[in-house]
């Protein structure tokens, strides 16, 4: 029992002294921060933010490239 006892709590010093993985999770956290402005600029569907006004202009150059070609 003492044995795993020493090496868990040799373990938990090894990752508390290791720094890599700290830095991998701020990445982490940097990209759920980034995906979160994304969705709230644009929206999660396309009848409110950017996602409406993009929606729209698509649809005003579709029909005008429809009714000069047709």
């Amino acid at each position: 029992m003492l044995k795993y006892y020493i090496k868990t709590s040799e373990a938990l010093k090894q990752l508390r002294a290791d720094a890599r993985g700290v830095v991998s999770f701020e990445y982490v956290i940097v990209a759920a921060c980034v995906v979160a402005a994304v969705a709230a600029a644009f929206g999660t569907t396309t009848g409110t933010g950017i996602g409406a006004a993009l929606k729209s202009a698509i649809d005003a150059i579709t029909t005008k490239v429809t009714t000069a070609v047709g």
